[in-house]
């Protein structure tokens, strides 16, 4: 078998040719909509770049995705519809006084003209991306000096707030010329819901993006939600103003906003509002042209379809019959009342639908992955381009609500205890005869079509013997006519990151996303003790220590206790401490994000340390790496090791004193663990 990418089986060409038999593709209402009121946008194709010239954001990749574009055969017919909607870049008038920046990043920045400045609602996810979408509005409305007078954050996913600081300078905002509007719970969780499994969730999520595939009809093509994500520079600045209460409202720059909130659907701290003098709606992300995720594919909490569902019916019946256009945060908007409305219940119905009828089965005796198996959405549902799983799917989402009500376990007692796929595969492949015995049965598959099943077979045969190469290619072009087969942006990407891992190995770039210093100092103290216990090696952590940590600028002092492979801590200094650690908040920051060495820290003063620095230095030992580039598609090394903390590679000598502390790995390893927050929504 080849381990080049393939061109598209005959099976995969006739399933995608089906697609254009069962979708209205004659209905080309989105396109006019996507087209309506656009203004311009910068000569193609759009490339945003850094101070250092590094591109952060580029459409090159996707001149081809033209509105009458043929659909390649290794595109789902439905996805690239999509692809080629996403692609529509540049400044768009949505009604009088609101405007949109477009595919300027993976969101869209919403421009609203004020009596004096302007409103933004979410920065986007890089100050350089946000900064030049700005830099466009100023140039095509000949506005090159209107001020910014307020920003909105919809909610805490980064693609909504990253790039706050290219439009605005932090000074202003301290000295209460710009507002920060923001819901309730933002700060906490836009800066705590991905740090903890952050490692984790940022190798996934290279798979549910795609962004080291090669873009193209082979390759990476669109997310369902955008084209992807940019890689600028991540800040963050603390709201002025929170919302609370449905039905609050406040005037910004003469504007007046009617709040709704809505925590726990598309994320954890949301709202959507009202301008009651412009009869026009913003839906945040709550709802777009696409079935969003109940679970995402790059791993979350599972976020709740029941009261998601019931927020949307709440915004109609707030909203719906006196809104006369209706915008979110990603994709185009739609214009006319009852337009709005039907959107507004069938995205509420599709939901809710979810909910219900997952329910309905799992309450019959149904395991999560049988419900998925057979549950699809009324046709009156399912035939709306809006309802389409171009980013959430039916099987995962049903398999999400599953897991919300009932857990892992589908109280099989033969599946409480299984054993882990390493083990059991080989078990597997010995009992069919062996290895060479399931290829054959995986290549008969495969020329059947059988995808799904061929996967499952290889499978086995790789995490048996990852070293069998001819497994290895034949998993590697079944993943990829699965992922020219979905309809879903990330189930593309994650088949056919699969299927370039298993012909290349773990190939990631060293260049990443940078984080803003103003993200750290967001995080609170807290959360950064939390996730420095969520790295213990518990297995090593034999000796007890007791560290104090005292705050001289921020009057804070915490007692940090490892007892019994387990870190405490309590918000006060204790007695008998081991080591006092005595330093400001903003050394703290400048330490985590590389910008000061601890040793450097102790030298000038910045830092102090009294009493057993070996404990000290002991701690910072006990800190265990994540793995930013574990296989996905092949066996993890050593489990046993890696619980024990043997993977790691041998630290250097440790230095008792405080000038050689920063020699020691131990602190470079805290700041990696913090600065790498994954994006996402």
């Amino acid at each position: 078998m080849s381990t080049k990418p393939q061109d598209a089986s005959p099976y995969t060409i006739d399933a995608n040719a089906a697609v254009l038999n069962t979708l209205p593709f004659d209905d080309t209402a989105d396109f006019e909509d996507a087209s309506r009121g656009y203004i311009g946008t910068w000569d193609p194709p759009l490339q945003i770049t850094n101070e250092k010239g590094k591109t952060v954001w580029t459409l090159a990749p996707y001149v081809d995705q033209t509105r009458d574009a043929p659909c390649p055969p290794t595109v789902n017919p439905s996805l690239w519809r999509q692809a080629r909607l996403n692609t529509m870049n540049g400044l768009f008038k949505v009604t009088e006084g609101f405007y949109q920046v477009r595919a300027f990043d993976m969101s869209n920045m919403t421009i609203i003209e004020g009596a004096e400045g302007l409103i933004l609602i979410d920065p986007l996810i890089s100050c350089e991306c946000a900064a030049d979408a700005l830099r466009l509005y100023r140039e095509l409305r000949k506005r090159p000096d209107v001020k910014v007078k307020a920003v909105i954050y919809t909610h805490s996913h980064v693609d909504h707030f990253g790039g706050v600081c290219g439009v605005v300078d932090p000074e202003d905002v301290r000295a209460k010329r710009i507002e920060i509007v923001a819901p309730a719970g933002f700060l906490e969780h836009a800066v705590s819901e991905n740090v903890y499994a952050g490692v984790a969730m940022i190798r996934r999520a290279q798979y549910m993006y795609g962004p080291y595939l090669v873009a193209g009809p082979r390759g990476q093509i669109d997310s369902g939600l955008a084209k992807g994500q940019s890689v600028g520079r991540i800040s963050i600045i603390a709201p002025t103003k929170t919302i609370s209460q449905t039905g609050d409202t406040i005037e910004l720059d003469g504007v007046r906003i009617e709040f709704h909130m809505t925590p726990g659907a598309e994320a954890p701290a949301e709202f959507d509002f009202y301008f009651p003098d412009h009869r026009v709606f913003c839906a945040a992300e709550n709802a777009t042209h696409t079935m969003h995720n109940i679970q995402t594919l790059r791993g979350a909490r599972v976020r709740d379809a029941l009261e998601w569902s019931k927020y949307l019916n709440e915004a109609l019946d707030l909203f719906g019959d006196k809104t006369d256009v209706l915008f979110a945060q990603h994709h185009w908007p739609r214009w006319g009342q009852e337009r709005i409305a039907s959107f507004l219940s069938k995205q509420r119905d599709m939901y809710r639908y979810l909910n219900d009828q997952t329910l309905r089965m799992l309450n019959k005796g149904y395991t999560g992955i049988e419900i998925a198996e057979v549950l699809e959405m009324p046709q009156s549902i399912a035939r709306e381009w809006f309802n389409r799983g171009y980013y959430g799917t039916v099987n995962h989402n049903v398999k999400a609500v599953y897991d919300r009500y009932m857990g892992w376990f589908d109280g099989n007692p033969a599946r409480l205890h299984p054993l882990p796929p390493e083990r059991s595969s080989s078990k597997y492949v010995e009992l069919m005869g062996g290895a060479s015995k399931v290829l054959k049965a995986a290549g008969a598959a495969f020329d059947k079509g059988e995808y799904r099943w061929a996967a499952e077979l290889l499978d086995k045969v790789v995490f048996h013997d990852p070293t069998n190469t001819k497994a290895k290619d034949l998993l590697a072009n079944t993943l990829e006519q699965l992922g020219y087969q979905a309809e879903a942006g990330p189930w593309r990407n994650f088949y056919l990151m699969g299927a370039q891992e298993l012909r290349d190995g773990v190939t990631i770039p060293s260049d990443a996303p940078s984080t803003d210093a103003s993200m750290f100092s967001a995080m609170t103290l807290d959360m950064i003790f939390d996730s420095l216990g969520a790295r213990l090696m518990g297995p090593q952590a034999r000796e007890h220590i007791l560290m104090n940590w005292s705050f001289t600028d921020t009057g804070q002092h915490y007692a940090l206790e490892v007892s019994n492979g387990a870190l405490s801590y309590v918000a006060h200094v204790r007695a008998g401490a081991d080591v006092t650690v005595t330093t400001t908040r903003s050394t703290f920051d400048a330490v985590l994000l590389g910008q000061l060495s601890f040793r450097d820290a102790v030298t000038t003063q910045k830092a102090r340390l009294e009493g057993n620095v070996g404990k000290f230095l002991e701690f910072l030992l006990l800190l265990d790496d994540g793995d930013p580039a574990f296989p996905i598609v092949t066996p993890r090394p050593d489990i046993e090791a890696a619980w024990k903390g043997k993977d790691r590679k041998p630290p250097k000598d440790p230095a008792s004193s405080e000038a050689d502390l920063v020699e020691h790995e131990g602190m470079s390893r805290l700041r990696r663990f913090l600065a790498e927050l994954p994006k996402g929504c």
